[in-house]
Protein backbone atom coordinates (compact mmCIF):
# COMPACT_ATOMS: atom_id res chain seq x y z
CA UNK A 1 0.00 0.00 0.00
CA UNK A 2 1.63 3.35 -1.19
CA UNK A 3 2.15 6.44 1.21
CA UNK A 4 -0.80 9.51 0.92
CA UNK A 5 0.90 12.26 -0.51
CA UNK A 6 -2.17 14.28 0.83
CA UNK A 7 -3.00 13.75 4.58
CA UNK A 8 -6.61 15.33 5.52
CA UNK A 9 -7.18 16.63 9.31
CA UNK A 10 -9.37 13.37 10.09
CA UNK A 11 -6.65 11.50 9.02
CA UNK A 12 -3.92 13.03 11.09
CA UNK A 13 -6.11 13.18 14.10
CA UNK A 14 -6.48 9.53 13.82
CA UNK A 15 -2.55 9.16 13.83
CA UNK A 16 -2.69 11.62 16.37
CA UNK A 17 -4.92 9.89 18.87
CA UNK A 18 -3.16 6.38 18.33
CA UNK A 19 0.51 8.01 19.32
CA UNK A 20 -0.94 9.62 22.08
CA UNK A 21 -2.55 6.50 23.51
CA UNK A 22 0.83 4.56 22.96
CA UNK A 23 2.44 7.14 25.18
CA UNK A 24 -0.17 7.25 28.05
CA UNK A 25 0.72 3.04 27.59
CA UNK A 26 4.36 3.55 28.25
CA UNK A 27 4.91 2.00 25.22
CA UNK A 28 7.58 2.99 22.53
CA UNK A 29 6.93 2.71 18.93
CA UNK A 30 9.18 -0.38 18.66
CA UNK A 31 7.89 -2.30 21.99
CA UNK A 32 4.31 -1.44 20.66
CA UNK A 33 4.77 -2.62 17.23
CA UNK A 34 6.32 -5.78 18.54
CA UNK A 35 3.42 -7.00 20.69
CA UNK A 36 1.06 -6.77 17.77
CA UNK A 37 3.28 -8.53 15.18
CA UNK A 38 3.49 -4.67 12.89
CA UNK A 39 7.09 -3.32 11.85
CA UNK A 40 8.35 -0.27 13.64
CA UNK A 41 8.26 1.79 10.52
CA UNK A 42 4.34 0.91 9.45
CA UNK A 43 3.52 2.15 13.13
CA UNK A 44 5.46 5.10 12.62
CA UNK A 45 3.68 6.01 9.53
CA UNK A 46 -0.30 4.85 10.99
CA UNK A 47 0.86 7.61 13.22
CA UNK A 48 1.80 10.32 10.88
CA UNK A 49 -1.03 9.66 8.93
CA UNK A 50 1.39 8.61 5.90
CA UNK A 51 -0.75 5.48 5.57
CA UNK A 52 -4.14 3.60 6.78
CA UNK A 53 -4.56 1.19 9.83
CA UNK A 54 -7.20 -2.28 8.84
CA UNK A 55 -10.21 -1.83 11.38
CA UNK A 56 -9.34 -5.13 13.32
CA UNK A 57 -5.46 -3.55 13.99
CA UNK A 58 -6.77 -0.59 15.67
CA UNK A 59 -8.52 -2.29 17.57
CA UNK A 60 -5.47 -4.26 18.73
CA UNK A 61 -3.62 -1.59 19.23
CA UNK A 62 -6.85 0.06 21.61
CA UNK A 63 -7.12 -3.42 23.70
CA UNK A 64 -2.93 -3.25 23.78
CA UNK A 65 -2.66 0.49 25.49
CA UNK A 66 -5.74 -0.17 27.55
CA UNK A 67 -8.05 1.91 26.42
CA UNK A 68 -11.73 0.35 27.65
CA UNK A 69 -13.67 3.20 26.47
CA UNK A 70 -15.58 1.44 23.94
CA UNK A 71 -17.19 5.12 22.47
CA UNK A 72 -14.14 6.06 21.79
CA UNK A 73 -12.50 3.15 20.21
CA UNK A 74 -15.71 3.42 18.48
CA UNK A 75 -15.30 7.01 17.36
CA UNK A 76 -11.70 6.22 15.98
CA UNK A 77 -12.77 3.01 13.82
CA UNK A 78 -15.43 5.51 12.48
CA UNK A 79 -12.49 7.93 12.02
CA UNK A 80 -10.50 5.19 10.35
CA UNK A 81 -13.27 3.83 7.81
CA UNK A 82 -14.31 7.08 6.36
CA UNK A 83 -13.82 7.61 2.96
CA UNK A 84 -13.34 11.12 3.16
CA UNK A 85 -16.04 11.99 0.23
CA UNK A 86 -18.88 13.74 0.54
CA UNK A 87 -20.15 17.14 -1.05
CA UNK A 88 -16.95 18.87 -1.51
CA UNK A 89 -15.16 16.13 -3.07
CA UNK A 90 -15.64 17.64 -6.50
CA UNK A 91 -13.82 21.08 -5.07
CA UNK A 92 -10.21 18.88 -4.50
CA UNK A 93 -8.21 20.84 -7.31
CA UNK A 94 -9.86 24.04 -7.09
CA UNK A 95 -9.65 24.29 -3.33
CA UNK A 96 -6.20 23.46 -1.12
CA UNK A 97 -6.67 20.88 1.84
CA UNK A 98 -7.24 23.46 4.41
CA UNK A 99 -10.99 23.75 3.54
CA UNK A 100 -11.63 20.60 2.25
CA UNK A 101 -10.75 19.33 5.75
CA UNK A 102 -12.89 22.29 7.13
CA UNK A 103 -15.97 20.92 5.23
CA UNK A 104 -15.17 17.52 6.51
CA UNK A 105 -14.85 18.39 10.19
CA UNK A 106 -17.79 19.94 10.01
CA UNK A 107 -19.88 17.66 8.35
CA UNK A 108 -18.93 15.06 11.43
CA UNK A 109 -19.54 18.33 13.83
CA UNK A 110 -22.74 17.45 16.49
CA UNK A 111 -21.88 21.54 18.20
CA UNK A 112 -19.84 24.45 15.99
CA UNK A 113 -19.12 27.25 18.45
CA UNK A 114 -17.37 30.33 16.91
CA UNK A 115 -15.97 33.47 17.84
CA UNK A 116 -15.54 35.82 15.16
CA UNK A 117 -13.88 39.93 15.77
CA UNK A 118 -14.13 41.65 12.34
CA UNK A 119 -15.62 39.63 9.74
CA UNK A 120 -19.44 37.88 10.20
CA UNK A 121 -18.48 33.47 10.09
CA UNK A 122 -18.30 32.13 6.73
CA UNK A 123 -20.92 29.68 7.47
CA UNK A 124 -23.99 33.06 7.70
CA UNK A 125 -22.06 35.29 4.72
CA UNK A 126 -24.19 36.42 2.03
CA UNK A 127 -22.93 35.40 -1.52
CA UNK A 128 -22.47 39.11 -1.48
CA UNK A 129 -20.87 39.97 1.16
CA UNK A 130 -18.31 36.95 0.38
CA UNK A 131 -17.65 37.93 -2.87
CA UNK A 132 -16.85 41.59 -1.66
CA UNK A 133 -13.89 39.74 0.74
CA UNK A 134 -12.62 37.40 -1.80
CA UNK A 135 -12.20 40.44 -4.25
CA UNK A 136 -10.34 42.72 -2.19
CA UNK A 137 -7.04 42.54 -3.53
CA UNK A 138 -5.23 43.13 -0.08
CA UNK A 139 -6.75 39.78 0.85
CA UNK A 140 -4.70 37.79 -2.09
CA UNK A 141 -7.51 34.91 -2.94
CA UNK A 142 -7.60 33.06 -6.11
CA UNK A 143 -10.31 31.27 -8.22
CA UNK A 144 -12.46 33.54 -6.76
CA UNK A 145 -15.75 31.86 -8.21
CA UNK A 146 -14.90 28.39 -7.30
CA UNK A 147 -13.85 29.51 -3.38
CA UNK A 148 -17.30 31.72 -3.29
CA UNK A 149 -18.79 28.51 -4.58
CA UNK A 150 -17.41 26.30 -1.82
CA UNK A 151 -18.28 28.43 0.60
CA UNK A 152 -21.74 28.75 -0.46
CA UNK A 153 -21.89 25.02 -0.27
CA UNK A 154 -20.75 24.59 3.10
CA UNK A 155 -23.66 26.59 4.83
CA UNK A 156 -25.38 23.48 3.64
CA UNK A 157 -24.35 22.24 7.01
CA UNK A 158 -27.10 24.37 8.64
CA UNK A 159 -29.89 23.02 6.84
CA UNK A 160 -29.13 19.52 6.71
CA UNK A 161 -30.46 16.47 8.30
CA UNK A 162 -29.66 16.10 11.67
CA UNK A 163 -27.72 19.65 11.79
CA UNK A 164 -25.08 20.61 14.48
CA UNK A 165 -26.03 23.03 16.88
CA UNK A 166 -24.10 26.03 15.96
CA UNK A 167 -23.49 28.79 18.27
CA UNK A 168 -21.60 32.19 17.48
CA UNK A 169 -20.33 35.14 18.85
CA UNK A 170 -20.00 37.89 16.50
CA UNK A 171 -18.06 41.08 17.91
CA UNK A 172 -19.80 44.34 17.58
CA UNK A 173 -16.76 45.63 15.25
CA UNK A 174 -17.90 43.13 11.98
CA UNK A 175 -21.39 44.38 12.10
CA UNK A 176 -20.33 47.71 11.20
CA UNK A 177 -17.38 46.78 8.42
CA UNK A 178 -18.71 48.00 5.30
CA UNK A 179 -17.45 45.26 2.92
CA UNK A 180 -19.02 45.94 -0.55
CA UNK A 181 -21.08 48.89 0.53
CA UNK A 182 -23.79 50.03 2.92
CA UNK A 183 -26.43 47.60 0.83
CA UNK A 184 -24.43 44.43 1.18
CA UNK A 185 -23.87 45.14 4.73
CA UNK A 186 -27.35 45.45 4.90
CA UNK A 187 -28.24 42.29 3.03
CA UNK A 188 -25.77 40.78 5.39
CA UNK A 189 -27.09 42.33 9.08
CA UNK A 190 -30.72 40.70 7.61
CA UNK A 191 -29.26 37.53 6.82
CA UNK A 192 -28.20 37.06 10.42
CA UNK A 193 -31.55 37.76 11.78
CA UNK A 194 -33.27 35.15 9.42
CA UNK A 195 -31.06 32.49 10.41
CA UNK A 196 -31.56 33.10 13.84
CA UNK A 197 -34.88 31.56 13.65
CA UNK A 198 -33.02 28.57 12.74
CA UNK A 199 -33.93 26.14 15.73
CA UNK A 200 -30.30 24.95 15.59
CA UNK A 201 -28.72 28.06 15.53
CA UNK A 202 -27.61 30.75 18.10
CA UNK A 203 -26.52 34.06 17.41
CA UNK A 204 -25.25 36.75 19.97
CA UNK A 205 -23.04 40.25 19.52
CA UNK A 206 -20.17 41.44 22.27
CA UNK A 207 -21.02 44.91 21.95
CA UNK A 208 -18.38 47.49 22.60
CA UNK A 209 -20.06 47.92 25.97
CA UNK A 210 -19.07 44.73 27.17
CA UNK A 211 -15.52 43.90 29.43
CA UNK A 212 -12.53 43.40 27.62
CA UNK A 213 -11.95 39.98 26.86
CA UNK A 214 -8.16 38.38 25.64
CA UNK A 215 -10.19 36.22 22.82
CA UNK A 216 -10.75 39.57 21.15
CA UNK A 217 -7.45 39.15 19.59
CA UNK A 218 -8.09 35.86 17.77
CA UNK A 219 -10.83 34.37 15.92
CA UNK A 220 -11.77 30.46 16.16
CA UNK A 221 -14.00 27.40 15.57
CA UNK A 222 -14.57 24.90 17.81
CA UNK A 223 -15.77 21.72 15.81
CA UNK A 224 -17.45 19.04 18.47
CA UNK A 225 -18.41 15.76 16.94
CA UNK A 226 -20.54 12.89 19.22
CA UNK A 227 -17.27 12.25 21.73
CA UNK A 228 -16.05 15.84 22.66
CA UNK A 229 -12.23 14.69 23.38
CA UNK A 230 -12.68 13.97 19.36
CA UNK A 231 -12.97 17.81 18.70
CA UNK A 232 -10.72 20.35 17.14
CA UNK A 233 -10.31 24.25 17.31
CA UNK A 234 -9.46 25.19 14.28
CA UNK A 235 -7.33 28.74 13.97
CA UNK A 236 -8.00 30.38 10.15
CA UNK A 237 -4.72 32.21 9.94
CA UNK A 238 -2.91 33.86 6.70
CA UNK A 239 -0.93 30.99 5.78
CA UNK A 240 -3.36 28.28 6.44
CA UNK A 241 -5.54 26.56 8.87
CA UNK A 242 -4.34 25.64 12.54
CA UNK A 243 -5.91 22.76 13.88
CA UNK A 244 -5.74 21.95 17.79
CA UNK A 245 -6.63 18.96 19.14
CA UNK A 246 -4.63 18.51 22.44
CA UNK A 247 -6.66 18.10 25.41
CA UNK A 248 -5.33 21.59 27.02
CA UNK A 249 -6.63 23.24 24.03
CA UNK A 250 -9.81 21.65 23.71
CA UNK A 251 -10.27 22.97 27.94
CA UNK A 252 -8.72 26.29 27.44
CA UNK A 253 -11.44 27.10 23.81
CA UNK A 254 -13.85 25.39 25.42
CA UNK A 255 -13.75 27.94 28.69
CA UNK A 256 -12.75 30.43 26.35
CA UNK A 257 -16.43 30.46 24.63
CA UNK A 258 -18.19 30.09 27.78
CA UNK A 259 -16.80 33.57 28.95
CA UNK A 260 -17.40 34.91 25.63
CA UNK A 261 -20.81 33.72 25.97
CA UNK A 262 -21.56 35.00 29.18
CA UNK A 263 -20.63 38.71 28.72
CA UNK A 264 -22.14 39.07 25.26
CA UNK A 265 -25.81 40.59 24.46
CA UNK A 266 -28.23 37.76 24.93
CA UNK A 267 -28.87 36.10 21.39
CA UNK A 268 -30.91 37.00 18.46
CA UNK A 269 -34.52 35.63 19.57
CA UNK A 270 -36.63 36.73 16.64
CA UNK A 271 -40.17 34.99 18.37
CA UNK A 272 -40.40 37.33 21.03
CA UNK A 273 -42.54 40.38 20.79
CA UNK A 274 -41.02 43.89 20.17
CA UNK A 275 -42.42 45.02 23.86
CA UNK A 276 -40.48 41.74 24.97
CA UNK A 277 -36.81 42.73 23.88
CA UNK A 278 -33.91 44.04 26.21
CA UNK A 279 -32.74 47.51 25.10
CA UNK A 280 -29.05 45.54 25.25
CA UNK A 281 -29.67 42.29 23.47
CA UNK A 282 -28.65 41.07 20.27
CA UNK A 283 -31.20 41.87 18.18
CA UNK A 284 -31.99 45.48 18.93
CA UNK A 285 -28.61 46.19 18.60
CA UNK A 286 -28.70 44.53 15.31
CA UNK A 287 -31.66 46.31 14.38
CA UNK A 288 -30.57 49.49 15.20
CA UNK A 289 -27.81 49.29 12.68
CA UNK A 290 -29.85 48.46 10.05
CA UNK A 291 -31.53 51.61 10.89
CA UNK A 292 -28.98 53.73 10.12
CA UNK A 293 -28.05 52.20 7.02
Amino acid sequence: MGLRTTISERQRRLGYELKQLRERAGLSAGEAAERIGMGRAQLSQIETAKTTILTERLRELCRLYGCKDETYVEALVAMSEATGKGWWTVHKGPMEQGPLSMAELEAGAAVLRMHQSLLIPGLFQTADYARALFTSPKLGFENIEDTLKFRMERQSVLTRENPPSVHAVIHESALHMRFGGTQVLRGQLLRLIELARLPNVTIQVYSFASRAHAALTGNFVHVIPSVPELGTVVLEQPSGFQYLGDRDSLTQYGALFESLAEYALAPVDVSLAPEAHSVKDSLALIQHLLYTL
